[in-house]
């Protein structure tokens, strides 16, 4: 099938229709990079699950008739990027679906979402962290937070403290199942906040930015679609979690200013404009 030109990115996450956050976030800020955003919905939601209430409908049986009709009209893909997974059988999906339509110049990125500050999710099995560990393993990029960092690699986890040495040791591990490109995100630095990076073949470093207000869904969504759009656009990793980071840090103050509730994530919008391509 002749596709043009245009980038595309396939972007394997739920969709949410209220609180800004996976779909949502990746659909508006991956098209603004110049790529066409392709979704594969593992699930819909009226709104995200911070809310006492939600509407939720699991997409996992028609995921496969889904992706053999993009097989069957031969459809190909510059970069695959992966979220929010809510059982073993999503993530089965994800590696075959990245077997199947990753070629030879595909950038995989994947956010293994499992959870925060030291907890991983209830909806989360040990069967589904070894899962998830299969999955990092297809991956050319890795954003995991402190957490799933810790959790994939049997690491200890402590909010604070770590040196420079045990990053660079836990990114290593990290590494050692498959990525070329680690950074791990949200690191908490007293007034800052931190994220560190590991690549192939580059000094490893620590990027840090003011922290600002109280955490907000979606901003991994948002740092993550960045990072997979910039990759597939060829710009190199430091410059593109620096761009992550301070978008990042710029619409979290543009929210406060605002008055947007917490739940309702980071209203990029009002500044999408300023995020370079």
């Amino acid at each position: 099938m002749v596709q043009g030109s245009q980038k595309k990115i396939a972007a394997i996450n739920d969709l949410t229709g209220y609180g800004r956050c996976a779909l949502t976030v990746s659909m508006p800020v991956i098209s603004h990079m110049k790529i066409q955003c392709c979704p594969v919905p593992t699930s819909i939601l009226s709104n995200h699950t911070g809310y006492e209430e939600y509407f939720f409908d699991d997409y996992t049986g028609r995921l496969p008739a889904y992706l053999r009709m993009w097989k069957k009209l031969g459809l190909e893909f510059d970069g695959i990027m992966s979220g929010f997974l809510g059982s073993k059988e999503q993530i089965g999906i994800v590696e075959e679906f990245i077997r199947q339509f990753r070629k030879k110049n595909t950038i995989v990125v994947v956010d293994p979402v499992m959870g925060d500050h030291g907890k991983i999710a209830g909806t989360y099995t040990e069967e589904m962290c070894h899962e998830m560990r299969k999955l990092v393993s297809y991956a050319d990029i890795i954003t995991p937070n402190l957490t799933e960092a810790c959790k994939l690699t049997d690491t200890p986890y402590r909010e604070s403290g770590w040196k420079m040495a045990e990053l660079f040791e836990l990114t290593g591990k990290l590494r050692a199942m498959g990525p070329e490109k680690v950074v791990i995100t949200g690191i908490p630095q007293g007034k800052f906040i931190a994220n560190y990076m590991n690549q192939e073949n580059e000094e490893p470093m620590l990027l840090r930015t003011c922290r600002e207000g109280t955490e907000r869904c979606g901003t991994g969504d948002l740092f993550a679609s960045i990072i997979a759009a910039d990759a597939v656009n060829g710009v190199s990793f430091v410059s593109s979690v620096r761009k992550a980071s301070l978008f990042v840090k710029k619409c979290m103050i543009k929210s406060m200013e605002m008055g947007i509730d917490r739940k309702n994530g980071v209203c990029f919008e009002e500044i999408l404009h300023l995020l370079k391509v």
